[in-house]
């Protein structure tokens, strides 16, 4: 599938400014997309949208299928009559730079909770038409997700292999009981559910409407304590007790002397292959009604996973083995047809990644941070794009253009002070740049490239440092939490980026039927 040229920007709807600790999909996520739209933006690229557990990444959710209901709007959850706007006022005095995700979610969830309440005695049966007509439609995924995150709240959020024994086996008559007996918890988190695909469906429509498609994250893994996991065990590779036989990571690269230890539990790719891989072409499915184009992530996975015994604490003793890719995206384009799917293609990528990616028309990807390292030849360099791509300054596991630009040799750096100098002078060279506006000269560079797609981390159009990385790959404190400031995106930055936008010919609204049709 090949995509019309075009351009947009990367910002997870948990770094939005507001007043209730966290980014949602209220009033400043629409402001949001009037700015995409008035800049002459078609693209909104997020971070995966599922329900987040320890350590609040988006990459290790509680569903592969779910939605983060940190997210909700309260303010819109007032005007739907769900609260009042006197639940609010006891809202603590959150950072406006950050994400405080305890004192979030303590906030939000008590919320939530009132929300139910109120709608259990509502009389509005329209609300209750449509939260039964979610409830049945979605039923595959969430009748297991509900009871499962009724049954972590009542076990104080240990990890469903630590339950006892008969509901870590999904003994039917446990299951039957623990239905019963958590009735009420089950039904509130579906009914959380409901809430957030309602607003999202309602922020997305508004998107399109303006002519931005939201380009969504899948993850290949997901994480070991999820409903995913505790529902379809035979599905991944474990031990007789639940925990992972091995896990999913990267090698030693760019990003770490020791590899990336990132702790998922793998596919048992020959029981996934036998029913014709079902999970995951419901997987898609779901996440093509949640958005129009899906970025997969770490694509290189389905050709051959690192494998890392499930006991070590880094990345370094994994071996490769091979996955059933080809035959995978063969089942998934029988079920659905050709997709909207870009392929993260970054890291080791060996000839078999590449021919996969190839022979199902999927755009690679292109790190303009990434260029300067070596010489002419470095295929991040824009010189040697092609037009079927998606660029980008930066993504959310880099810092910041400016950040990366004015980095020095640290702890953890695997580059020297010489290497770093020299990759700065090769990019001031490359760019024909004093490097007093840096972060606008990687997005000329991106947008005037032949990449069919140029995307732009929200802090580079902001110029911001350092400060506001997403995230810092294998790593545990302080990723995920930025958030840019109420009244940044000011009508200057807007009409810059539409000059640039225009001057390079990506100016051109895409219909989402545009993206789900053109044949590679």
């Amino acid at each position: 599938m090949s995509f019309s040229r075009s351009s947009g920007v990367l910002l997870h709807p948990t770094s939005l400014p507001g007043t209730y600790g966290v980014g949602d999909l209220g009033d400043e996520a629409y402001r949001f997309i009037d700015f995409l739209a008035a800049g002459g933006q078609t693209l909104w690229q997020v971070l995966p949208l599922g329900p987040t557990g320890y350590g609040d990444s988006p990459y290790q959710s509680f569903s592969a299928f779910g939605g983060n209901t940190l997210l909700v709007s309260p303010d819109r959850l007032v005007a739907e009559g769900l609260l009042d706007k006197r639940d609010l006022n006891a809202a603590p005095t959150f950072p406006k730079d950050r994400v405080d995700f305890g004192a979030a979610i303590e906030f939000k969830n008590k919320l939530l909770a009132r929300a139910f309440e109120n709608f259990r005695h509502s009389t509005d049966t329209s609300l209750r038409g449509a939260f039964e007509t979610f409830s049945q439609r979605e039923a595959a995924w969430l009748d297991d997700y509900a009871l499962y995150r009724a049954m972590k709240d009542a076990r104080g959020g240990v990890a469903w292999n630590k339950w006892e024994p008969p509901m870590v086996r999904r003994d039917p008559a446990a299951l039957v009981a623990a239905r019963e007996a958590l009735r009420e918890q089950i039904s509130a988190q579906k009914f959380y559910q409901f809430l957030f695909f309602k607003q999202w469906h309602a922020l997305k429509r508004y998107a399109n409407e303006r002519g931005v498609s939201v380009i969504g994250d899948i993850p290949i893994f997901v994480a070991h304590d999820s409903a995913d996991v505790w529902t379809h065990p035979r599905l991944f590779k474990l031990n007789e007790d639940g925990s992972p036989r091995v896990v999913a990571g990267v090698p030693p690269d760019y990003f770490s002397a020791t590899g990336q230890l990132w702790g998922n539990p793998l596919y048992d790719w020959e029981h996934m292959q036998a029913d014709d891989f079902r999970w995951w072409i419901a997987r898609v499915s779901s996440m093509l009604n949640t958005v129009d184009v899906l970025r997969i992530d770490h694509f290189r996975g389905f050709a051959a996973s690192w494998e890392i015994p499930g006991g070590d604490t880094t990345a370094e003793r994994g071996h490769w083995v091979n996955a059933p890719g080809r035959e995978l995206f063969e089942a998934i384009k029988r079920a659905l047809g050709t997709l909207p799917i870009l392929a993260e293609d970054l890291g080791v990528i060996t000839p078999d990644v590449e021919s996969l990616r190839d022979d199902f028309g999927f755009p690679g990807m292109r790190i303009l941070q990434f260029a300067f390292g070596s010489d002419g030849k470095n295929i991040d360099l824009p010189h040697n794009y092609h037009r079927h791509l998606a660029v980008y300054t930066g993504t959310h596991d880099n810092d910041t253009t400016v950040g990366w630009f004015k980095s020095e040799a640290g702890e953890g750096s695997t580059r020297t002070p010489a290497e770093i100098e020299s990759e700065r002078k090769f990019c001031l060279d490359y760019l024909n740049s004093d490097g007093r506006e840096i972060h606008w000269d990687f997005i000329r560079a991106v947008l005037a490239s032949v990449g069919n797609i140029a995307i732009i981390p929200l802090q580079d159009i902001l110029g911001l440092g350092n400060d506001a990385r997403m995230n810092l790959p294998n790593s545990t404190d302080g990723n995920w939490s930025w958030r840019y400031a109420p009244g940044a995106l000011t009508g200057d930055l807007c009409d810059r980026l539409k000059a640039l936008t225009e001057l390079y010919g990506r100016n051109t609204k895409a219909e989402v039927s545009d993206l789900k049709s053109d044949e590679h």
